[in-house]
């Protein structure tokens, strides 16, 4: 990838904390991981909702995971954001890994609606006595954004971070932007990005931070950042932040 010709204007982008709390929000899926009785990896796919961020589990005592946390408490969960990339590996995924409790009191009464709220039917079983709830206290993240793109982050970081407000729903956005927008988003690469011989542009994604950029330029394919003059925090707020970066943009 050639490197810019200028500095970019702006480069914020969300954390790696904050990119992990946006793909476990995006979904109630993923893949945990335990450890059988010999110390042998497990993994099985399960659902979850989220307790302030920690992944609510609703577990069978009669299946192999449930007998594992049950002798281990050890465990980790991989996350993969919903998309439709063609390159799997090219899609945001992350790992969570610590340890599971079984919440008490108030805390069991708060997961259990966490799990119902995200997955409904769990109505029909979470109140069984052969399952049982347990929360994951998470330690380390490991978060992966595609190609080139990764980082790790401690538990602390995770908890304290929030989802992206803009990026679950930014799909439409992206697609407006770039089939009636394209040259605004080329002007943005030359003025703001670094790339002064941009010639084509399109928008990959957008976050609370900025946008994404695609790039063909007279030395090749390139990625950039625009950041927006402030984050923003809601999805209506997208247009007039990227009105912003066109004025911008085009006053040079």
């Amino acid at each position: 990838m050639p490197p810019p010709l200028t500095d970019p204007v702006n480069t914020a982008r969300p954390s790696a904390a904050e990119e992990a709390r946006t793909i476990a929000a995006s979904t109630n899926t993923g893949t945990l991981a335990t450890l059988t009785s010999d110390g042998a990896p497990w993994a099985s796919f399960v659902t979850y909702g989220l307790l302030r961020g920690s992944p609510v589990l609703c577990v069978s005592n009669l299946a192999e995971h449930g007998r594992n946390l049950a002798g281990d408490r050890r465990a980790s969960i991989a996350i993969v954001a919903p998309g439709a990339q063609a390159d799997p590996l090219a899609s945001g995924r992350i790992t969570l890994a610590g340890h599971v409790e079984e919440p008490a009191g108030d805390e069991r009464v708060a997961a259990r609606e966490a799990h119902l709220s995200a997955v409904a039917a769990a109505k029909y079983y979470i109140d069984y006595s052969d399952f049982s709830l347990w929360v994951l206290r998470v330690t380390r993240v490991r978060w992966v954004g595609g190609y080139g793109r990764m980082d790790s982050t401690s538990g602390r970081a995770y908890a304290e971070a929030q989802p992206d407000p803009v990026t679950p729903l930014s799909a439409g956005a992206v697609a407006h932007l770039n089939d009636d927008h394209a040259e605004a988003l080329a002007a943005m690469a030359r003025a703001l990005g670094g790339y002064p011989d941009t010639t084509v542009a399109a928008c990959t994604g957008a976050d609370r931070y900025g946008l994404d950029l695609r790039l063909t330029t007279d030395r090749g394919l390139a990625y950039t950042r625009i950041g927006y003059a402030e984050p923003i925090n809601s999805i209506d707020e997208l247009r007039s932040a990227t009105v912003d970066l066109t004025r911008r943009a085009r006053e040079g």
